[in-house]
């Protein structure tokens, strides 16, 4: 009987999972040739947000614009909250990409290499920069975004 039973939830269970699944998150983004979006999350030491800034916009900005040139990034924005949140909620800044598509957005740009020595001929200063940049982060999250707002 015990195992019937099981049999049954396992069924019942397997066949809504699916739906309750897609139920509990947002629906997934658009086709393969639609534009892609990501929120890059970061969470600096206490006290270090702006030299994480100061490096973020020295160190890395700069490539997100040469990538946006070549079309593979569409909108390219970074924000800060305005107040404080809990500790454990706590990011301090956000930098909104949003992608030519989800195959650009999720495979190595080949041509990335090649943008930083053109950006940075001095590579030991970069690297070292580049280096401490992830040394006062805490921590760094990525999250795909879908926008479900309904059309006029």
């Amino acid at each position: 009987m015990r195992r019937m039973v099981l049999a049954v939830w396992a069924v019942v269970f397997a066949g809504l999972w699916p739906a309750a699944a897609w139920a509990q998150g947002a629906p997934p983004q658009g086709g393969a040739n639609q534009p892609y979006t990501v929120e890059y999350y970061y969470k600096c030491q206490w006290g270090h947000q702006q030299e994480f800034l100061d490096l973020f916009l020295k160190n890395h900005f700069p490539l997100l614009r040469k990538v946006e040139s070549t079309g593979r990034i569409l909108a390219l924005k970074i924000e800060a909250p305005a107040y404080h949140t809990t500790e454990d909620g706590r990011w301090d800044y956000r930098v909104t990409i949003t992608y030519k598509n989800s195959t650009v957005a999720t495979t190595a740009n080949p041509d990335e290499e090649a943008f930083i020595k053109e950006l940075w001929p001095d590579q030991a200063t970069y690297k070292r920069e580049e280096q401490r940049r992830f040394e006062i982060l805490l921590a760094h999250w990525d999250l795909p975004v879908t926008d479900i707002t309904p059309a006029k």
